[in-house]
C-alpha cells in the first residue's frame, strides 16, 4: 500500500497457472507511486496472453498458451460509482493484427512534441515484415505486445512495443556474440533471446510506445512484468531493450535491466541558415578539407540530387537496392533487407523518405537513404556501383547532402548511424546511446554487470578525448 497525497495506490498479481506466485508491488516499492486519478478509475486488471515452456524457438511459435496474468490497481472511487479499468495484454505474431491507426496513436504520445519517429510507425515495421526482411525465417519472429483498455467499448490500444524472438544477434548493432560464446562455453542456451528493438536499424528513440492516459506509468510496469514473464516461463536467456531513449534506460535499469552505454556521431544544427554557416564553425583545417572534399565531386562530372516522396520511382529502388547488394557483399556478406523493403517503404512513407542519389550523366551510380522524423533526419543505407570507385563521393551523399538536408527542412539533428570516426572531422560529435539486458541466470547476470561497469568507464574516457580533440572552434 503507497499513499500519494489522498490517493491510496495498490498494485499486486494474484496467483495464476502463468506466473506461479503472489507478487504485490507495494511491498518491491516503498517510494510513492506516481498515479493520479485523474478520472474515477479504481481497478485496472491486465489479461496476458503467454507462452509455454518450449525453448526451441519454432515451438514457442507455434505452441503458445493462453494463460492469464492479473494487475490490479485499486484507488478511492466517489460513493456510489463502479468505473473499473480493464487492460488487456497481448502479443501479437505480426504487427498486422493491429491497426496502423492505433498502434502510431501510441508513437506519437511516446515522443515529445515535434520528435515524430519514423522507424517505430506501423508503416516502417510492417514493410520489414511484408517484404519479407523481419520473420522467423531470417531469425526475427514478431512478438510485438499490445495493451488495450477493455473497460471502453472500442478497446483502444493505449501501448504497443517492437519486441522479437531471435535465434541470432545479427542486425541489432549493440553487440552480445562473446555473451553467447560465453554461455555456450559453460553449457547454456543464449539463444533465442527477446529482442524489443528497430530491426536492422541503429536509430535511437522510444521503444516502450504508451498513449498518454493517467494510468501510463502503471502501464509500463505491466507490460515490462508480460515481457519479463514470457522470458521466464519460457526458459529464454533475455530480455534486450536497444537505443532507448536515455529516460527508458533509467527506468528500465530500476526495474533489473542493466544499463549499457555505446556511442554513435550525431550533427546538430546551430540555427545556420546554409552550409557555409555550418563551415564557418569549424577550424580552418577541417573547413578547408570538407571544401576540398565537395570539390571533388564536380570534377568528377557527379550531380547530386535529394529526392523525396513521389520523385522517387520505382528505377531508383531498384538501382539502390543493387547498391546496397554491393554494400553488403563487400562488408556483410548476407543483406538483411530485400528487394521488395526498398519498393514497399517508398510506396508506404511517401515524403518521410529522403533519398540521396548521384549520378553520372544519365546513370545513378550511388545512393543514401535516409528517413526524416520531427526534428532529426536519419541516415540508414549508403552503397554505390560496384564498377568504379569515386573519391569522396560516400561523404558527400552520407554526411554534406544529409546537413545541407537537415538546414533546409529546419531539422535538429543528424543521425549518421553507427561506428566511424571519419565522421568527427566532418562535423559529427560523439553521443551516448543506450540500451539495457535483463538477463535470468544470476551468475551470468553479475559477471556481465561487472564486465559493463568497466566497459561504461572506457566509452566515457574515449568520447571525453575525441570531443576534446574535436573539430570545430574553441568554444562550440
Amino acid at each position: 500500500m503507497a499513499v500519494c497525497g489522498s490517493v491510496i495506490v495498490r498494485c499486486c498479481i494474484p496467483p495464476s497457472p502463468f506466473l506461479g506466485r503472489r507478487f504485490d508491488l507495494s511491498e518491491k516499492e516503498k517510494k510513492p507511486s506516481s498515479f493520479s486519478c485523474t478520472v474515477a478509475t479504481s481497478r485496472i486488471t491486465a489479461l496476458f496472453w503467454g507462452f509455454g515452456r518450449k525453448t526451441n524457438s519454432t515451438q514457442i511459435q507455434q505452441q503458445q498458451q493462453q494463460q492469464q496474468q492479473l494487475f490490479t490497481l485499486t484507488a478511492p472511487e466517489p460513493e456510489g460509482t463502479n468505473n473499473n479499468k480493464v487492460i488487456s495484454v497481448s502479443v501479437l505474431s505480426s504487427i498486422s493484427e493491429v491497426a496502423a491507426a492505433e498502434w502510431d496513436a501510441c508513437a506519437v504520445d511516446a515522443t515529445a512534441p515535434g520528435k515524430f519517429n519514423p522507424f517505430v510507425t506501423h508503416a516502417f515495421l510492417s514493410t520489414l515484415e511484408t517484404s519479407g526482411s523481419a520473420v522467423a525465417q531470417t531469425g526475427w519472429t514478431p512478438h510485438h505486445v499490445v495493451a488495450r483498455d477493455e473497460s471502453s467499448s472500442s478497446r483502444p490500444v493505449v501501448a504497443a512495443v517492437p519486441l522479437y524472438l531471435k535465434s541470432h544477434s545479427y542486425g541489432e548493432f549493440v553487440f552480445d556474440h562473446s555473451w553467447a560464446n560465453a554461455y555456450y562455453s559453460y553449457g547454456s542456451r543464449y539463444y533465442p533471446k527477446l529482442q524489443c528493438c528497430v530491426p536492422f536499424s541503429p536509430v535511437t528513440g522510444p521503444r516502450i510506445l504508451l498513449r498518454d492516459t493517467p494510468f501510463k506509468s502503471e502501464t509500463f510496469d505491466i507490460l515490462l512484468s508480460a515481457m519479463k514473464d514470457i522470458a521466464a516461463k519460457s526458459q529464454i536467456s533475455s530480455l534486450h531493450v536497444t537505443f532507448p531513449t536515455e529516460s527508458e534506460c533509467l527506468q528500465l535499469s530500476q526495474k533489473g535491466f542493466l544499463p549499457r552505454i555505446g556511442m554513435q556521431y550525431h550533427w546538430k544544427n546551430r540555427n545556420y541558415k546554409k552550409f557555409d554557416d555550418f563551415l564557418m564553425d569549424m577550424k580552418q583545417s577541417k573547413r578547408k578539407n570538407i571544401r576540398q572534399e565537395r570539390k571533388k565531386i564536380s570534377a568528377q562530372n557527379l550531380i547530386m540530387k535529394r529526392l523525396r516522396g513521389y520523385e522517387i520511382k520505382a528505377t531508383h529502388w531498384d538501382s539502390f537496392y543493387n547498391f546496397y547488394r554491393n554494400t553488403t557483399d563487400n562488408k556483410w556478406g548476407t543483406p538483411y533487407l530485400t528487394r521488395d523493403f526498398f519498393h514497399e517503404l517508398g510506396s508506404k512513407m511517401g515524403d518521410q523518405v529522403l533519398l540521396v542519389v548521384a549520378e553520372e550523366g544519365d546513370e545513378l551510380v550511388a545512393g543514401a537513404l535516409n528517413l526524416i522524423g520531427g526534428d532529426t533526419l536519419f541516415g540508414r543505407l549508403w552503397g554505390c556501383h560496384p564498377r568504379a570507385y569515386y573519391p569522396s563521393l560516400h561523404f558527400e551523399a552520407c554526411y554534406y547532402q544529409a546537413i545541407e538536408a537537415a538546414i533546409e527542412l529546419d531539422l535538429k539533428t543528424v543521425e549518421a548511424g553507427a561506428q566511424g570516426e571519419h565522421k568527427i572531422q566532418r562535423g559529427y560529435l560523439p553521443v551516448t546511446t543506450y540500451s539495457c539486458h535483463y538477463l535470468l541466470d544470476e551468475e551470468f547476470r553479475r559477471a556481465i554487470e561487472d564486465f559493463l561497469i568497466r566497459e561504461t568507464s572506457q566509452v566515457k574516457l574515449v568520447m571525453k578525448l575525441l570531443h576534446d580533440s574535436g573539430p570545430f572552434k574553441e568554444g562550440i
